[in-house]
């Protein structure tokens, strides 16, 4: 088995906001990230693709293809969105780096053929990452 990882940038926007808690607490808890006007970042992505070689083309998938369905499932849905606005997964979860990790997963699980997702990595900057190993549906 070989890993192999494709990167993706993408700019957002979101804020932290917990309905169930008061003005009050939620700036207490997310401090100035619970601003509604929201503010973005810069993100990277790494996805983890694990598989055996094809032994006519010497990879684990078709590049191109795998290129293909991050922009299909990822970019195009995040990039240059307001996440808690504009990305269906973000109405009813806080867009933290760990959120957005396991929502990426969520989208392209079980859609790169030949490989199996190993890993969803989310840079919101460069000091600062989740990685997502798997998640149910």
């Amino acid at each position: 088995m070989v890993l192999l990882t494709r990167k993706a940038d993408f700019s957002a926007s979101h804020f932290y906001w917990n309905d169930a808690w008061s003005p009050e607490e939620n700036q207490r808890v997310f401090g100035k990230c619970a601003n509604r006007n929201g503010h973005g970042h810069n993100y990277t992505l790494e996805v983890t693709v694990a598989g055996e070689i094809d032994p006519t083309s010497g990879f684990v998938v078709d590049l191109k293809q795998l290129k293909d369905i991050l922009e299909q499932e990822v970019i195009s849905v995040y990039d240059h969105r307001h996440l808690n606005y504009e990305v269906p997964e973000f109405k009813s979860a806080i867009p933290t780096t760990e959120n957005i990790a396991i929502a990426i997963w969520r989208r392209l699980d079980g859609k790169i053929p030949n490989a199996k997702l190993h890993r969803v990595r989310v840079y919101e900057m460069p000091d600062l990452f989740a990685d997502c190993y798997g998640v149910g549906k």
